[in-house]
């Protein structure tokens, strides 16, 4: 993730194993945290991705964050 911007961004990319990329209230949950305490350093969450056998899921996409 880049661009040509002088903010910190950081993104999250994990796998889910079942196959399913739909987040969980777990994945959402500590992803509201994460972005919450990266505030607070002066970094933004620009997103953070689920990857499965069925696909991805964006958090950013889907508006839960």
């Amino acid at each position: 993730m880049c661009d040509q911007s002088d903010r910190a961004r950081t993104g999250l990319v994990h796998n889910h194993p079942s196959g399913d990329p739909t987040p969980s209230h777990a994945d959402i949950e500590m992803t509201k945290e994460v972005a919450k305490v990266a505030r607070t350093l002066g970094i933004q969450l620009y997103d953070h991705i689920i990857v499965g056998r069925e696909g991805h899921a964006s958090l950013k996409g889907l508006k839960l964050i």
